[in-house]
């Protein structure tokens, strides 16, 4: 078992499978020692979380939604590098909530996601990041996240 399988472990987390792409990407694209991961959707057990935070979908439960979001871009990387042991560093996360308008909360949903990769990677889980506000996502998505990830060869 790699180093990060048994972190998981001990956090008591799961991978998801890594999603298939639902349009014309791949989602991983690895180029000078960067893993760059197409936006994620969330899926809490087996169920896309769909809604609009400050409308239909709590702070609590966008939070979830990035925590799902960041842990699809780690089975994706899993999927893409073969073992997330070869993960140097988490270099920026890239966060969009679906919001209305007056919804001014994105860094704390976000945070689902930032604070999955800390927990999991430590020092080198700490990254850059944006928080967006958006109008919709693909499928109704509440959140999609997308990473860049400094990779060991």
């Amino acid at each position: 078992m790699s180093i990060i399988d048994a972190k998981l472990a001990d956090l008591g987390l799961t991978l998801p499978a890594a999603a298939a792409p639902v349009a014309a990407y791949v989602p991983v694209v690895i180029v000078g020692g960067l893993a760059h991961v197409s936006g994620q959707l969330p899926f809490i057990d087996g169920a896309l979380v769909k809604g609009r935070l400050g409308e239909d979908v709590s702070l609590e439960d966008g939070y979830a939604a990035a925590r799902a979001c960041g842990l699809m871009v780690l089975a994706q990387l899993k999927a893409a590098l073969g073992s997330l042991d070869r993960v140097e560093r988490i270099v920026k996360l890239g966060a969009f909530i679906n919001s209305t308008g007056d919804f001014a909360d994105q860094p704390k949903v976000a945070n689902g996601a930032s604070e999955l990769m800390a927990e999991v990677f430590g020092e080198a889980g700490k990254h850059a990041r944006s928080a967006v506000g958006v109008p919709a996502l693909p499928l109704g998505a509440a959140v999609e996240v997308d990473a860049i990830v400094a990779i060991r060869a």
